[in-house]
């Protein structure tokens, strides 16, 4: 399974923005399912089909309060799950409208390692300022932002210009709109942003050098690690 798969990378024909959206949406409605009655109560236009804290608990919610319980793999878990339908439409609008473009510019392997790492950064940051609990993969996202903003103020000229202000004006808005909301994790967002901008640094993009080898291997080797996350996610889940 992991051979093809890394031959695919190798060769650019594997694209993960549709996926992760799939999975994403998949794991909403499993966490509707286990508490229907609690996602139709309405509690505000935000709160529309919001899943039970106790379902996404038991499919792997992130914050202070899951890791100090030894929930290590939350940290990883959390960005795959939405607190409303709301949640979810607004951050799978957002994956796709930008999650093709960094895959594009930076690779498919690349992209996985600075959505994967600036998530996991931004999760660290948020258990250490002691956010009690968060899901939601706009986390990740913002690493997104981080990275195309880190492309295009390295790349330079029009099109990289282009691209800076662009991103620029939509992770600004993205800023001031989870500012001005409660129960937005802006210490998660800013730690991600940064976390992608730091990742596609180090990686670079396309234009300035091919995905190496090591990388695509590197990438696969998370991807064997988030299936371990939800492993043990399940494992607990069995447990009950």
């Amino acid at each position: 399974m992991v051979a093809p798969i890394l031959g695919n990378l190798i060769r650019g024909e594997i694209s993960f923005v549709d996926g992760i959206a799939i999975f994403c949406f998949v794991l909403y409605v499993l966490a509707i399912a286990l508490d229907v009655s609690s996602a139709f109560k309405f509690t505000g236009i935000f709160g529309i089909l919001s899943p039970s804290t106790s379902a996404l608990y038991k499919l792997g919610l992130g914050g202070a309060i899951p890791l100090q319980q030894g929930r290590w793999w939350t940290l990883i878990t959390a960005t795959y799950l939405h607190g409303s339908i709301l949640h979810i439409l607004f951050n799978m609008l957002w994956l796709r409208q930008i999650g093709f473009w960094v895959e594009e510019l930076f690779g498919a392997s690349r992209f996985v390692l600075i959505y994967t790492l600036a998530g996991l950064i931004g999760s660290f940051v948020s258990t250490l300022a002691g956010i009690p609990a968060f899901v939601g993969a706009s986390g990740a996202i913002f690493g997104l932002f981080g990275a195309l903003i880190y492309y295009g103020r390295h790349r330079g000229g029009t099109y990289g210009s282009t691209i800076f202000r662009q991103i620029l004006i939509w992770a600004g808005m993205a800023f001031i709109f989870g500012l001005a909301m409660p129960c937005i994790d802006n210490w998660g967002h800013a730690g991600c942003f940064v976390g992608g901008f730091l990742a596609a640094m180090l990686l670079g993009y396309q234009e300035k050098k091919r995905q190496t080898l090591g990388q695509h291997i590197v990438a696969m080797l998370i991807l064997i690690g988030i299936v371990i996350c939800f492993a043990f996610m399940l494992i607990y889940f069995i447990k009950g």
